[in-house]
């Protein structure tokens, strides 16, 4: 087992917690629930990820020996504690959105429940595996949107912020629409497609471009696309035309170029030029390059001759808007509804459900956040996928790919744009405002 899969992999607070239920002898039923206070400025919309990897992570807690002994040296915790842990494991719900879904402010994504002490122990890395995909796969589904139809390649492993969340920024922007990874990993643990180009120090090892680029081509004949901003672009580009009429007697054909760096729109333009009338016609153009989703459409919008992009640092760091202000909060225990009422982070109590109407388009039109128990117009959001500590039967990555395409495209035009729109809010059923009120009566 590695260091990130332990169950130390939380904030000391929920361990002392668990100690202070156990010392009661309290460990009734508790319902919390994961939702995103407000959306940051520049966001009209959010993309549900990371509910697999919670699962998965439910599914194996436990407390192994070495962990137990851990604990046990930091002098913080009693013997009859540390023991009444040995065979703690998750034995409860959990009711989630399908990964892909949009969804907006105050919108509970995963509801879990169990028994206190389970439910509160998992808060911290629930929270974290939710949270990162989330923000990713928000991102990228927006650089989806600025770019339809272009090939999108997740380029992001090298600078982010450490090895899970390189290859989980992988999964999270596949999911929402890119076309593939850059990354090994996540293509060998999820079939997402792989796809590689060549890096400047292959160039620069060589005496020349042209030998640098009929190496690779000859090393990789089927799927050769040469980086060609090393020294001279439009001066590689001639080069390339010359080595593909020879490479062509030898049935290898240069499958793109690459672009990455300078004003990626003039230089696409002269490629796309100096390739067709040399009779590469077929050979596309990639571009890559510190990209966004801002930088992409004002290329898309001037008719930039580029057929796919490399993006990564700005889409797997969510640069614009790096944290989402999410929460996991209590919302009922022990069968009572439950409601934090602090100045500017009060919650909504019970357990909750939200109803999605659409237009006969299929557009959304309205989101109703209700209490569980209730019926409403339109599709229920949330759905059982845990049940006693085992995880239900999830869809395959290309499903939840597919149907987080049809999530994007259900997205009314108002909120697809990249600027912030109109708040888009759920309203509140009469019953969740009626015990609202209820509650801060009491109070």
């Amino acid at each position: 087992m590695s260091d990130i899969d332990s169950v130390l992999l939380t904030d000391l607070y929920e361990l002392t917690m668990l100690e202070a239920w156990f010392a009661e002898g309290a460990n009734e039923t508790a319902s919390f629930e994961f939702f995103v206070r407000a959306l940051p400025s520049s966001r009209n919309f959010l993309m549900a990820a990371g509910l697999d990897q919670v699962l998965q992570y439910l599914e194996s807690l436990h407390f192994s020996a070495a962990d137990l002994a851990m604990l046990d040296a930091t002098g913080r915790f009693s013997t009859a504690f540390l023991a009444s842990l040995e065979d703690l494991h998750f034995t409860g719900a959990v009711e989630a959105m399908p990964e892909g879904t949009v969804f907006f402010a105050d919108e509970p994504i995963l509801r879990v429940t169990a028994p206190m002490r389970e439910a509160q122990l998992v808060e911290s890395r629930v929270m974290n595996l939710l949270h990162y995909q989330t923000l990713v796969a928000s991102k990228a589904a927006r650089i989806v949107l600025a770019a339809p139809g272009k090939q999108l390649v997740d380029f992001g492993l090298r600078r982010a912020h450490g090895a899970e969340a390189g290859l989980l920024s992988a999964r999270a922007s596949y999911l929402a629409g890119f076309t593939g990874t850059a990354t090994q990993l996540a293509g060998s643990l999820w079939g997402i497609p792989t796809f590689g180009t060549m890096a400047h120090s292959y160039v620069q090892a060589h005496h020349s471009e042209v030998e640098a680029f009929e190496h690779f081509a000859r090393s990789q004949p089927h799927n050769a696309t040469l980086l060609i901003d090393t020294y001279d672009t439009e001066a590689a580009a001639g080069k390339v035309v010359e080595l593909g009429r020879r490479l062509a007697r030898d049935g290898i054909s240069i499958r793109g170029v690459r672009l990455d760096s300078g004003d990626l729109a003039a230089h696409a333009e002269q490629v796309r030029a100096i390739l067709d009338e040399g009779g590469m016609r077929d050979t596309t153009i990639f571009a890559s390059g510190n990209l966004d989703e801002y930088r992409l459409r004002d290329l898309v919008e001037c008719g930039a001759p580029i057929d796919g992009f490399g993006v990564g640092t700005r889409m797997n760091t969510s640069a614009d808007a790096p944290y989402l202000d999410c929460a996991y909060k209590l919302v009922e225990y022990a069968g009572e509804p439950r409601r934090k009422r602090s100045e500017g982070k009060a919650t909504l109590p019970g357990r909750k459900q939200i109803f999605r109407c659409r237009e006969a388009a299929g557009r959304i039109e309205e989101d109703c956040l209700a209490l569980a128990h209730e019926t409403h117009e339109g599709a229920p959001l949330l759905g059982t996928v845990m049940r006693d500590g085992q995880r239900c039967a999830q869809p395959p990555l290309d499903a939840i790919r597919a149907h987080a395409a049809r999530e994007l495209a259900s997205l009314p035009a108002r909120l697809r744009v990249l600027n912030e729109a109109q708040p888009f809010r759920a309203r509140l059923s009469g019953p969740l405002e009626a015990l609202v009120a209820r509650m801060d009566r009491a109070a």
